[in-house]
């Protein structure tokens, strides 16, 4: 593999471990979550627990695949979106948990679901079943940005 693949590669599976380690940091709960009113239709909490996991697996399978097999300007495009997405949902991540600021976490959220959005598009257009696998990830993301504004809504 040519260096700059192997750079490419080893720049998205950090941007992963950064992500899942950033906002492992940041959640950590001191009871403020449990006395907001939350919607009837948020998710059971194991969810929760079983898709991050996959989110970020697939996620690095995917960067992985693209700094293996793609052109550089794919490559490049999909590390910087991805990691502007990494920015934001750390950033929804400090300010949900450490500001409680409901508007702004719900918008950095959102934010980071449409940044995420042209990494499933370079992923699909390099492997179909790798894009597909994205699809839970995308989905969450925008999932999570609406219990935000419903968060934002009610408290």
């Amino acid at each position: 593999m040519a260096p700059w693949r192997i750079g490419s590669a080893i720049a998205g599976i950090v941007l992963v471990l950064t992500y899942a380690g950033g906002a492992n940091y940041w959640n950590r709960q001191d009871g403020w979550y449990q006395t907001i009113i939350k919607p009837t239709w948020q998710p059971p909490d194991f969810i929760f627990g079983i898709i991050w996991p996959y989110n970020f697996i697939v996620v690095g399978l995917a960067l992985y695949n693209l700094a293996s097999q793609a052109k550089p300007i794919w490559v490049g495009s999909a590390i910087a979106f991805f990691g502007a997405s990494v920015f934001f949902a750390l950033r929804w991540s400090y300010i949900f948990y450490q500001l409680h600021d409901l508007n702004a976490a719900a918008l950095s959220l959102l934010t980071t679901a449409i940044l995420t959005l042209p990494l499933i598009g370079i992923t699909f257009a390099h492997s179909l079943k790798l894009g597909l696998a994205l699809v839970p990830y995308q989905i969450w993301l925008f999932i999570a940005a609406a219990l935000n504004f419903n968060f934002a809504a009610n408290n």
